[in-house]
Parts: C-alpha cells; structure tokens; sequence
C-alpha cells in the first residue's frame, strides 16, 4: 500500500493543503507511480481533519479519475485523520488510519515491514510524490537543473509572521531567506529572529537572516533546520523567551503519553523554562535544563522529546541576550503581549482511547 501524508500537523505549515488544494493530480500522479513500482494495488490520501478545501480538492480529483476509467489496478481512497501534533509521524498516522487514536507506536516492524491493516506499507509526504510525478514526466537530469547538489529541484516553504504577503512559496532549493521575504514584499516590522524547520526545527537569530540558505544542507550550516519547509519570523513587539516558554508548555501537551521523556520529561523541561523565564532561580536554571535535555533526547517511540529539545535549546542559543536578562530581572514588558506562534489546542482523545489506554499495563 502507499500512503500520501497531507496531515500537516505543524501548526505553521499549509503546504501541503495548498499543494492538494492547487495541484492534486499532480500528488496523485505520485502516489501512483510509487504504487505500480512496489505493486501495490491501493493508494490512501490521509488529511487533517480540518483540511477542508484541500481535502474537497482531493476528493474531487480522485472522482475525475474514477469517471474516466480510475487508474489501472491501483484504488484510490481519502481519508481524515484526527490527532494533534504526532499524528502526522507514520505510525501514528496508520493507527489513524485504523480508527485507532493517533498515536506512535514502538518499532520494529516498521510500516514498510508491516503498517497499514498489517500490509507493507510506504508512507510518503504530499509533496515528495508530486516531486516523483514531475521526476517521471521531465527526468532526472531537468529536475536537478534547479537546487543544490544535496537538495536539488525546487521546494515548498510556507513564510509567516511580520511580511506584506506570508504564504506558500515555491522557491529554488538553494535559495537566500532574504529573496523569499523580498519576494513576499518585505517585512512590515523589526524582526527578532526566524524559527526555520517547525516546532521540531530550529530558532535562528536575525544577525543570521541575510546569511540563511533554503535547503536541507544550507540551513543545519548556520545553525537552522529545513524540516517542513518553515520559515516563521518573529517580530520585534514579541518576547522570545515568552514565546519559548508558551511552546514548550504546548509541546509537552502534545505528548502522546505512552514513554517516559514525553510523560515526565517534557512538562520537567517548560517548568524550568518557566522559572528561568521568571528569574525564580537565579543560580543553576540553564544547567538543570541542560540535564533535562540530556534526559528526554534519544529516547522513546517516536522523535517527539528530540523535536522539543532540539527548538528549546536552538531558542537559547539564538536569543542568549534574552534568556539572560530574564534569568536576572524576570518578565519583561513584552511578556504581557499575545503570542505570535500559532498553537492549537490539544484534541481530547476519544472515549474509546481514553478506555484503551487505562486497560494496558
């Protein structure tokens, strides 16, 4: 089986929406051709289940192909799946797809081994099968005439925060941060510092900006993360050890609940983040969450204590400053200001979840 993952469930993302919504024959085109390589008869589309015209788009685009014929063996089907922030990582994406809560789940088997209603399965984001689909239609050699040796052809960025037009971009991988936002019209105020990457990406200064490179090898280079193709600037009005400190709280709020780093680890990591934030503890508050992060990283049956650890410690790190001044004199006035980093709230699990879950050991 192959699965397109258009969850998205990075609060800052909407490519993967838009891609659908815009271009869904072309991701369908994809999944296709991954299912006729592999010989798998059936092709899933999994969105958020607040994809809205994105999921519409896909559903119409998939009955165009059923009214002419469909597509050879393979069958197409669309799916929502309801889950907060793990639920776009691919197990926890298939136990969705099963009417399970959206969970990851401990490896092996890996899906590829054994994953959708106990087949092999691949798992695939929306935009890498409409890349496969151009791939096969134009050839490797046009595809690379765009890009970085490492990250060659074009990529998918969704820009936000302080600028004229914030949106998905197509952009040439490669490409300098400073065209992207010279492209949607410049910034409309001061900027702070530009998290790259997502919620499990990395913070980056804005003395970095105009150094910034948009690609999988160009970014880690100057201390930033490409991940889901976020780029989110924060403005100057903001607080960014507020904005840290509000983050980490809803990133342990996303734990699936089910290991150790998640259950303790986290929450542990926002408390001391929120009392070096408040000048609580002067003396040893970075060391202890130093320790905290040697604790949650590595550990668990999906990547998300790593993700939380690796923007914490990246937002140390870009706005020391910050941290330090807060650390001696507590909140400062920007503190009181309303966030600018979009965090939903997390979705109750169900009844039949919350059943489940007690009935395990």
């Amino acid at each position: 089986m192959v699965v397109v993952n258009a969850v998205e469930a990075e609060p800052p993302s909407t490519k993967d929406r838009t891609l659908l919504q815009l271009a869904p024959h072309l991701v369908l085109d994809g999944a296709i051709l991954a299912a006729e390589a592999l010989r798998a008869d059936e092709v899933v589309v999994a969105t958020g289940e607040h994809a809205g015209g994105s999921s519409a788009a896909a559903y119409a685009a998939i009955e165009e192909r059923a009214a002419v014929g469909g597509h050879g063996r393979v069958a197409l089907t669309l799916a929502a799946v309801k889950g907060g922030y793990v639920a776009g990582q691919e197990s926890a994406l298939i136990s969705g797809l099963e009417g399970r809560e959206a969970l990851p789940t401990f490896t092996p088997p890996l899906p590829f081994e054994r994953g959708l209603h106990r087949r092999p399965t691949l798992v695939n984001n929306a935009e890498t099968l409409a890349h496969l689909a151009l791939i096969a239609r134009h050839g490797a050699r046009w595809f690379r005439t765009l890009g970085t040796e490492a990250h060659p052809g074009s990529a998918l960025v969704t820009l936000s925060g302080p600028v004229v037009y914030p949106g998905v971009y197509e952009i040439e991988a490669g490409s300098s941060l400073s065209s992207l936002i010279d492209a949607a019209g410049g910034t409309t105020r001061g900027v702070r510092g530009a998290l790259t990457g997502g919620y499990a990406g990395s913070w980056v200064p804005a003395s970095a900006i105009t150094e910034l490179v948009l690609s999988r090898d160009g970014l880690p280079a100057a201390g930033g993360s490409f991940g889901a193709g976020i780029v989110l600037l924060l403005s100057d009005d903001a607080c960014p050890v507020a904005e840290t400190v509000r983050l980490s709280r809803w990133l342990a709020g996303q734990s699936a609940r089910q290991c150790g780093p998640c259950v303790h680890g986290l929450p542990a990591i926002a408390d001391a983040l929120a009392a070096l934030a408040s000048g609580e503890h002067r003396d040893g508050s970075e060391r202890r969450l130093r320790t905290l992060f040697g604790l949650a990283s590595g550990r668990g049956a999906c990547a998300h204590p790593d993700g939380a650890v690796r923007v914490i410690a990246s937002a140390l790190r870009a706005f020391t400053e910050d941290f330090e001044d807060h650390r001696l004199n507590g909140p400062c006035e920007r503190c009181s200001r309303a966030g600018e980093l979009p965090l939903p709230p997390r979705p109750e699990p169900s009844r039949e979840a919350r059943g489940a879950r007690r009935a395990g050991p």
